[in-house]
Order: C-alpha cells, then sequence, then structure tokens
C-alpha cells in the first residue's frame, strides 16, 4: 500500500528526577548533599532510509514516544540519558510542524536525519544546588518534560521528469518502455493508483528519474478524481513533461486536456506552471491524431514531441531533449529558507512566558515556561516551596495579578496546583 501522508503526535522522553540525598558516614565530618543529577530523556530521530518507498509504518503509529531518563542517585550518582528514538522515513520525505506550520526538514540526501523532538533535561540533584550561604540545600528539581508536536509527515518524490496528464493517455506505457518500472497497465481509468519511480538512459548514456503520476481531471487541485493526493510529487521535478493523447480517442479534445491540466497545475503550486516542460504527443499510431496535431500545434507555440509508446517510436527522441534540459537546470531546494524552521524562530513563545486568565473566582496561571518550572519542582520541602514562589516572582506574575486586581486570600490556580495569594 503507497502511504505518502500521515499525521503524527510525537513526545521526546521526559528528563530524569534529581535525587535528594545526603552523604551521612560514620567517619566523614560535615558530609552535605549527595543527591546526582538525572539523565537527559531520549530525542526523537527522523533518518533516511533508502530501503522504504512509503509511510505505512507510521499510518498506525499515531503516537510515538520518548523513554525517559534515569533518575539522579545517592552517591553522586547521575542518571543515564535514554537512547534516542529513531524513525526510519524514505529518501525525499517532508516534515512539517502543524502548530507554527513552519517546515521542520525536508530530507533529501541518503545521509540525513533531523531532530524533530527534544527530550528533556535531566532534573539536578541537591548537589547541584549547593553554594556557600547554602552548603546542603534540601532541593531537587523533576526532570524537564519532552517536546511535544503534532506533526505533518508527507513524500515529496525525488524525480528529474514528471509526467503529467488526463488518465489513459499513455503515461504508463511510456515509463514501461523508457525504464526497468513495471507499472499495471490496463484499458480503463485510474490504473496508476500511486506514483512509479523509474531510471531512464539515453543512448549517449546520460541518466535521470522519471515519475509516472497517476491520471488528474478537471477538479483535480480540489480533490476531484484521485484528486491532489499525488499533485504533491510534481513539486520537486525540474521538468514537466505533458503526455497528450492526441487521438482524441476518448472524445476529448487535446488542447483542451494540455490547458486543463496546466490549470490544475497552477491551482494547487503557482510555481509548477513556470517550470520548463515539454509535450509529448501520444498515439501518433492512430489515424485521428494527425489531424488532430495540425490543428494543436496551431494553438500551442512550444517544442512537441511525436510519439507511440505502444510501437516505441519517438521516444528515443524525447529522452535526449529530456537530458539535454536536464543539463542546463540546476536542482534547486524545494524550500526557501524563510519557509524553514530554525532554532531562533521557533522560540517565539518565549516572549509570552504566561498567561493569566479569571475563571469565576480562581486566578488561572497557564505558560509553557511556568507550567514546566511547575512540572519540574519537588515539593519536598518549605525550601523547594520557597524557591518555587520567587521563580514566579521573577517572571512577573506577581505584579500582574496586582495589576489585574488580585487580592489577598484569592485563589491561584497553575495546573491542578492551588496556591493563596500574598500581596507582600
Amino acid at each position: 500500500m503507497f502511504i505518502d501522508e500521515v499525521i503524527v503526535e510525537i513526545e521526546a522522553g521526559k528528563g530524569g528526577d534529581g535525587c535528594m540525598a545526603f552523604r551521612r558516614e560514620k567517619y566523614v565530618e560535615l558530609g552535605g548533599p549527595f543527591g546526582g543529577n538525572g539523565g537527559r530523556g531520549s530525542n526523537i530521530v527522523f533518518k533516511v532510509d533508502e530501503g522504504l518507498n512509503t509511510l505505512i509504518d507510521l499510518r498506525y503509529q499515531r503516537i510515538i514516544k520518548g523513554k525517559k531518563g534515569e533518575n539522579g542517585l545517592g552517591k553522586g550518582k547521575h542518571g543515564r540519558g535514554a537512547e534516542n528514538i529513531i524513525v526510519n522515513v524514505p529518501l525525499g520525505t517532508v516534515i512539517t510542524d502543524l502548530e507554527t506550520s513552519m517546515v521542520i526538514a525536508d530530507l533529501t540526501k541518503k545521509e540525513d536525519e533531523v531532530i524533530v523532538a527534544y527530550g528533556g533535561r535531566g532534573g539536578r540533584g541537591n548537589m547541584a544546588f549547593a553554594t556557600r550561604s547554602n552548603p546542603a540545600p534540601s532541593i531537587a528539581e523533576n526532570g524537564e518534560p519532552g517536546e511535544k508536536r503534532k506533526i505533518k509527515v508527507e513524500i515529496k518524490l525525488l524525480a528529474d521528469v514528471g509526467l503529467v496528464g488526463m488518465p489513459s493517455v499513455g503515461k504508463s506505457t511510456i515509463i514501461s518502455k523508457i525504464s526497468a518500472s513495471k507499472p499495471k497497465i490496463a484499458a480503463y481509468h485510474f490504473t496508476t493508483l500511486k506514483p512509479n519511480l523509474g531510471v531512464v538512459q539515453t543512448k549517449d548514456y546520460r541518466s535521470f528519474v522519471v515519475a509516472d503520476l497517476p491520471g488528474l481531471i478537471e477538479g483535480a487541485s480540489l480533490g476531484e478524481g484521485l484528486g491532489d493526493q499525488f499533485l504533491r510529487h510534481i513539486e520537486r521535478t525540474r521538468v514537466i513533461a505533458h503526455v497528450i493523447d492526441m487521438s482524441g480517442f476518448e472524445g476529448r479534445n487535446p488542447y483542451d486536456d494540455y490547458t486543463i491540466i496546466r490549470k490544475e497545475l497552477e491551482n494547487f503550486n503557482t510555481s509548477l506552471i513556470s517550470k520548463p516542460e515539454i509535450i509529448i504527443a501520444n498515439k501518433m499510431d492512430l489515424e485521428t491524431s494527425i489531424e488532430n496535431l495540425k490543428e494543436f500545434k496551431k494553438k500551442i507555440d512550444k517544442p512537441i514531441y511525436e510519439v507511440s509508446a505502444l510501437t516505441n517510436k519517438g521516444l528515443d527522441g524525447v529522452l535526449i531533449a529530456l537530458a539535454d534540459m536536464l543539463d542546463t537546470i540546476e536542482k534547486q531546494p524545494l524550500y526557501e529558507e524563510s519557509k524553514m524552521e530554525s532554532h531562533v524562530l521557533y522560540k517565539f513563545k518565549k516572549e509570552q512566558p504566561f498567561r493569566i486568565s479569571k475563571n469565576g473566582n480562581v486566578w488561572v496561571v497557564t505558560g509553557d515556561e511556568v507550567e514546566k518550572l511547575l512540572k519540574m519542582t519537588k515539593f519536598v520541602s518549605d525550601e523547594a516551596l520557597l524557591r518555587f514562589s520567587n521563580k514566579l516572582r521573577k517572571l512577573g506574575i506577581d505584579d500582574k495579578l496586582r495589576e489585574m486586581g488580585a487580592e489577598e486570600g484569592d485563589t491561584i490556580r497553575i495546573l491542578d496546583l492551588e496556591l493563596e495569594y500574598k500581596d507582600f
């Protein structure tokens, strides 16, 4: 089964908890804190596997979770970091964050891999909090939560030339003649249900990759027929080859076929219409084709290559022409840098560390930074609670509550923790 798009929720591993322990050995004076740090949680890594050509493994794995890092231990032992979770995907995979619509990665090389979600750092043990003024702290942290994301994973085939056209115009027959690809060929519409790739070699030993895309019809960009399910695969191609049934065997006008396909390409992605293209006039072995070709040439002032895929006539000339075109066209990245996610771009969330709303008589504080602070705090001592309160104050939450009209004794809720507001 050819699956080329899935939506997956991913959650990197939580960091291991820090340990609160003290050194209490009989002959060791002033033992002090002895709790180690937790280990880092596992990252979620997407890696190219050239042996794959579909996303079927991800279709039934809608949630991918990382492993938690090991907790810190007494005697100053740090927890071990968890191993990364490796997700193998085909060459040409594009990963997009659905929340920000930013492209996380475009995996176009066989050695490509990318960390899509970062594991949380390990919580610090009480050894890490020791200072000259507080040599025996009773504070330790829980591990940081791993990054959560909802992503779209899609394949966009790496082909130099894309064969496009109406159903049953002979695209599959052409690719079967010029390459070792063996697509299903039959005398009914939509025989081709998935893209077929073929490696082509010309008589002068130049080679390139051709993609045969399932037949398009009017309204394909809006979901008609096979819809826009496979239009994405033409976005990477350097040349578009329009295959036209010049015989008009099914009662269609060849020129209308050409204009309809170009319109669907433009509706899907305006950049497709500016790609270099050639026109392959197929089925020239039929009687009606010659007259139809004369009418077609009156309306189209572009190079047209006459072929009969059935008899293999004219295909060598098409391959030479395509190879000549490809020699002059450089490969361009599919996405501009401005549309690719970067570490700096994604940190826009830091601009607003918290939000405050009122639900009845309760002030509700939300925000990634303040919620992460709560999750990482171990409320095992008064010292830990005091540190948590000071952190909230430094974030400006107290000042904001006062500005919004909070009064002494009001209830403040952060996730499932409720605190009493005190105006200092």
